[in-house]
């Protein structure tokens, strides 16, 4: 646990510089594009309490889940802080409509043990949204080049692709509606150098769409083998009546031809 906590400080504090700041902007942006179409009652975001991703969502209850680095709550109106282990939820099975896990899986001990969690907790046709760092980027590709300091505030031996994602969430039974990368400039740490390259944000998702810093997937969780089936009696009783209606009309149709014409 306490590992999990030093690692989403040093993401918290990351997420202040110029490059996080363009990194916490763009998934800010998607998030509120899925969560203001999310319905239901019960929307839940797992750590970085500095950012709340749920302003944007319209369901009664609204929680944040955070360690006990965050206390300063007061300026999120109509949501709940609840300190809990990220990494146990502390929800009720089956009563969770919207999940949200930002960069969660990459601070984790054990990001399977999270996804399992998370499956417990939605409900049938509940949303899960996830956001991480894409090992395959360039910023990806800058933090495994040797004798060079920590680019990211995530290792990359941490860093979860989105096809290992797409894999594991498959086995849990959910299905991906929704994906975006974005954030395509090289690893600069000033914003007068992002903005050098700001181009490549422009052209990114045309040209080399799987190459974004960021990513952010939504799925749905399916509950195979679940049907609603509604009172079979409806459906007979109706059949038969129908039925019954066209041999009356034909009969008459028949009598009508039959007689004489005066």
């Amino acid at each position: 646990m306490k590992q999990i906590h030093s690692r989403i400080i040093n993401l918290a504090d990351w997420f202040n510089t110029d490059p996080g700041q363009r990194v916490i902007q763009w998934e800010s942006s998607k998030f509120d594009q899925i969560v203001a179409d999310s319905f239901g009652f019960n929307a839940v975001q797992v750590g970085l309490p500095d950012w709340n991703f749920l302003h944007h969502n319209r369901m009664r209850t609204k929680i944040i889940l955070t360690d006990d680095s965050f206390n300063n709550c007061a300026h999120y109106p109509n949501t709940r802080f609840v300190q809990a282990q990220l990494d146990a939820l502390p929800l009720a099975s089956n009563s969770i409509d919207l999940l949200i896990l930002p960069h969660i899986l990459e601070c984790a001990d054990n990001p399977h043990l999270v996804l399992r969690e998370a499956e417990r907790v939605l409900v049938h046709e509940g949303r899960l949204i996830i956001s991480g760092f894409n090992p395959w980027s360039l910023w990806g590709l800058r933090s495994r080049m040797p004798l060079r300091k920590p680019w990211m505030p995530v290792a990359a031996s941490r860093q979860v692709s989105v096809t290992r994602l797409k894999d594991w969430m498959k086995l849990l039974s959910f299905e991906v509606d929704r994906g975006y990368f974005g954030c395509y400039t090289p690893a600069c740490h000033t914003d007068r150098w992002l903005n050098r390259w700001n181009f490549m944000n422009q052209a990114g998702d045309r040209w080399w769409p799987v190459a974004g810093a960021v990513y952010l997937l939504a799925a749905v969780k399916r509950t195979h083998g679940m049907t609603l089936i509604g009172p079979s009696w409806k459906g007979k009783k109706k059949k038969k009546f129908a039925r019954g209606e066209a041999a009356i009309s034909r009969r008459e149709v028949r009598q009508l031809f039959k007689e004489p014409h005066g």
